[in-house]
């Protein structure tokens, strides 16, 4: 059945994220402008012209303020500044306006639920007595047992371990997180009026709008006494309570928190825009993305999904209807700073779970042995399915180059706090975070004069862009051609399916959009008829009049319903 909404807005409307290609940069690891080995906001802009020619509509930098780094810039000191290892304010501005130049927008990470501990607040609150005004910022209590010796609660942090750590006065404080991260009480108006103005101070610089980390953690049940978890200590999406009733995630309490952000967002023109990180049902995801709240959502079904036609039919049915009943448009994403490169998970077993791909970055990669040819066959066809949806996709850096996981990292090089927080059981998120390579040649592969933070593999040139760039077969090239048609071929959010519940049983995947554009993709080992019609583009050589396996093709024909 076709799916019809409203007509695609221009990329200059105020509802331009509906149809945007946002490309996610990780500062520090994108480009390196003065040799320490970190990328920095200077080199962001050196960047940008190239970001402009691959095509995408927006730039979305992950954190880049002053931070301790306990979790990659995830543990803010100041919502209102730059990392000076990355730069300054002044930088920040020039960065807008090169990026204005170009033709491009910038989002900005806001992290909404924790700051560091190295945060003006949170140093204020240690220095407070219990129940003082400076301690209610953040979530205190005193602990439990004869002399207050066990934590109030039997929370657990995501990152492994218990959510509390005691301070020398006797109470604890809560962490979700690691314990550089002290969760905001956002039941306290001083902390909702303070991202106001964090909110107000980028927007004000030309920020067209924001991701929002962890968005379903904000809002959490702290009426005495608190509630343990018991059974429910394991935090699983599909798990959580329908109704909202968790004490610590997707309350419905926290969209009264994002009604407050609408109206600073509203109070501009155009209207500032958000997209939400937040882990949980489908079914209240919708919630997150409504036009009085951030506006959309992170689907990141289609990421962990498997690439089975028929499973990817459902679930993109289920994710442009649940838009729909948000007013919004859906998501579309494949790699991100905190997954398993898409390239590398696809070289794997089909069936492997997440819980199978930590346990191979855990072998550093070798067993099973990843069939990185497949793997980078899959992703170019995926990369070609994605692109033709109709909402937004997100692009991670380096995804348009074919990087592959970095599985095999020392252990003595990792910085993510998941490696000490689970004991060694979780390797953690390193391994997509490596700088990325610009240059065949160089002791950094062109990302900057120095070292970098994280070792590169002594391959890493081979991917590199200037390799890349003009080779008609190369990823760059690829996802170059397909952002490049797409801005010419999306006329609509509609999408109508093509052929029969049996050919996408037996991995055909084929749907229509306005004017007679088809995206086929052949998600099989053997090949298929290729439908008629002008071939725009193709993720693989073409035999024929046949779709090779593990291929996606983008045709123009007259009709939605001309097979």
């Amino acid at each position: 059945m076709p799916h019809h909404d409203s007509p695609a807005p221009s990329p200059h409307a105020a509802d331009w994220w509906r149809q945007a290609v946002v490309y996610q940069v990780y500062p520090r690891s994108f480009a390196d402008s003065d040799g320490d080995g970190i990328g920095d906001i200077p080199g962001v802009t050196s960047r940008l012209p190239y970001l402009a020619d691959l095509g995408v509509d927006a730039v979305w930098l992950s954190p880049f303020y002053p931070s301790q780094l306990a979790d990659g810039g995830y543990d803010v000191a100041d919502y209102r500044d730059v990392d000076p290892r990355l730069g300054t304010l002044d930088d920040f501005d020039e960065m807008v306006r090169t990026a204005h130049r170009l033709g491009l927008k910038i989002m900005v990470d806001i992290v909404p639920n924790h700051s560091s501990d190295q945060h003006v607040w949170f140093q204020e609150a240690l220095a407070a007595a219990p129940g003082s005004a400076a301690r209610e910022r953040y979530v205190f209590r005193d602990g439990r047992g004869a002399d207050g010796e066990l934590p109030p609660t039997d929370w657990p942090s995501s990152f492994g371990g218990p959510a509390w750590t005691r301070v020398p006065d006797g109470q604890w404080y809560l962490h979700l997180y690691a314990p550089q991260q002290p969760d905001f009480n956002w039941d306290n108006p001083e902390v909702r009026e303070d991202f106001h103005r964090t909110l107000r101070f980028w927007s004000d610089r030309g920020v067209a709008g924001f991701r929002v980390d962890v968005a379903h953690g904000l809002a959490k049940d702290l009426r005495a006494p608190l509630r343990d978890l018991g059974e429910q200590r394991s935090y699983q999406p599909d798990a959580l309570p329908v109704d909202g009733s968790h004490p610590l995630w997707d309350r419905d309490a926290v969209h009264e928190i994002y009604r407050g952000w609408r109206q600073v967002f509203d109070a501009y023109d155009p209207p500032r825009f958000a997209v939400a990180e937040a882990w949980v049902r489908a079914s209240r995801r919708t919630a997150y993305a409504s036009a009085a709240g951030l506006g959309q959502a992170f689907n990141f079904d289609f990421l962990g999904a498997r690439l089975d036609a028929a499973e990817l039919h459902t679930l993109i049915d289920s994710a442009l209807a649940d838009a729909r009943g948000a007013g919004a448009t859906s998501t579309w994403v494949l790699s991100n700073h905190d997954v398993v490169r898409h390239v590398s998970r696809y070289a794997l077993p089909g069936d492997c779970t997440k819980r199978d791909i930590e346990a191979w970055l855990l072998t550093d990669g070798r067993e099973p042995a990843p069939d990185l040819p497949a793997g980078v066959r899959k992703a170019r066809a995926a990369a070609l399915l994605m692109l033709a949806l109709p909402g937004s996709a997100y692009v991670y850096q380096g995804e348009e180059l074919g990087l592959p996981e970095v599985a095999d990292l020392d252990r003595a090089d990792l910085r993510d706090p998941m490696w000490v927080r689970s004991g060694g059981r979780v390797k953690g998120r390193d391994g997509c975070r490596v700088p990325l390579p610009w240059t065949r040649e160089g002791a950094t592969f062109g990302f900057g004069p120095g070292g970098s933070w994280l070792p590169q593999p002594a391959d890493w040139g081979r991917y590199a862009a200037d390799v890349q760039s003009g080779d008609k077969e190369s990823f760059l090239e690829l996802y170059r051609a397909a952002l490049r048609l797409r801005r010419t071929l999306v006329a609509d959010e509609a999408l109508e399916w093509v052929g029969s519940r049996e050919q996408t049983r037996r991995g055909l995947l084929h749907f229509a959009r306005a004017g007679g554009w088809h995206t086929v993709s052949n998600l099989s080992d053997e090949p298929v008829p290729l439908p008629r019609g002008e071939v725009l583009l193709a993720s693989g050589p073409l035999t024929g009049d046949e779709l090779p396996p593990w291929t996606s093709a983008w045709l123009r024909t007259g009709s939605a319903s001309d097979r």
